[in-house]
């Protein structure tokens, strides 16, 4: 949850999508909309189960775990892709249904 160190890996121009939220452009964008993320809920952690990589695409599938500020858990499956231009993440995309964090 350091939005500065997830910040690190993005190309200037990155593009992240999360969810079915828009697409937000910009490495200072992203780091301001995880920011965002960050602060409404208490810690998250993953799963890793598998990945696939491909020239310059990793995809990766998992089990997230979001801990809301009431301590409680919501457990879901992911999918991210990460498309990377040379050794920094320039699209950034997570599958995931995050519908019941909040509810």
């Amino acid at each position: 949850m350091d939005s500065d160190k997830f910040a690190s890996f993005l190309s200037y121009d990155c593009e992240f999508t999360f969810g079915n939220a828009d697409s937000v452009i910009g490495k200072e964008n992203v780091k301001a909309a995880v920011e965002g993320f960050f602060s409404s809920i208490k810690a998250l952690s993953h799963t890793d189960i598998e990945s696939f990589i491909d020239g310059n695409v990793t995809i990766s599938r998992g089990i997230v775990t979001y801990t809301r500020h009431n301590n409680t858990k919501l457990t879901v499956d992911y999918c991210n892709i990460f498309r990377l231009k040379g050794d920094k993440i320039e699209r950034y995309t997570i599958y995931v249904d995050i519908s019941q964090l909040y509810a």
